[in-house]
């Protein structure tokens, strides 16, 4: 029992060492500057184009060559996947998760990640709350989104997308001091969700750091 105690310990502050690290990491590359700003409630991305959906027919652009190309796995098993509607709502859903874990709101969170994902941050506000320290997180500009790559992993399907943000960080200490921090940040988020369920929602499964 007791070295369950002490694994569970060490994977607990990996997992937020890993999540402290991602989201402070600096990077030289500019946010999308003209990206369209959006508010999110709940759930944010959205669900699938029915079966057969053309999104010229919805007004859409032509699909980039190259996302054609990362997408294809994810697009032979669900054909209705439609790129610029998921990066839109990708988009929304890193700046409710940005914030709603800055200021520690685990309700606004657990409907929006997988479990596993859940678990690390709830460990990291719960560093924070022992810690006495508070934060407010503003996203300076709207993020950039790129959907690097979808494929399908059994009967999961699963959705990387490179975010790039300008972000403005406050930090009040239990002194009552606080501290402003901007910094550019560049992440890879992998989303997932089960091919077949009711449920036509993305959840945030994986984050990590990345390059500009």
């Amino acid at each position: 029992m007791t070295v369950q105690i002490v694994l569970f310990a060490v994977l607990a502050a990996f997992l937020l060492f890993q999540l402290y690290n991602v989201l402070g990491k600096k990077v030289g590359r500019q946010p999308e500057d003209n990206a369209k700003k959006a508010k999110a409630k709940g759930m944010v991305i959205a669900p699938p184009l029915p079966v057969g959906g053309d999104p010229k027919v919805q007004g859409q652009p032509p699909v980039d060559p190259a996302i054609a190309t990362a997408i294809a796995g994810l697009k032979e098993r669900d054909p209705a996947f439609d790129p610029a509607r998921f990066i839109d709502g990708a988009r929304q859903a890193y700046e409710t998760i940005v914030r709603a874990y800055a200021r520690g709101d685990r309700e606004a969170l657990r409907p929006l990640l997988t479990e596993k994902v859940m678990a690390s941050f709830n460990a990291g506000i719960s560093a924070r709350e022992t810690a006495g320290r508070t934060e407010a997180v503003e996203l300076v500009s709207p993020p950039r989104a790129d959907l690097e790559l979808g494929t399908v992993e059994g009967d999961v399907a699963k959705a990387r997308v490179r975010f790039l943000a300008e972000v403005r960080n406050t930090v009040t200490e239990t002194s009552g001091e606080s501290h402003v921090e901007e910094r550019r940040t560049a992440e890879v988020w992998t989303f997932e969700r089960r091919l077949g369920s009711s449920d036509p929602n993305w959840a945030l499964a994986k984050v990590e750091a990345a390059t500009a």
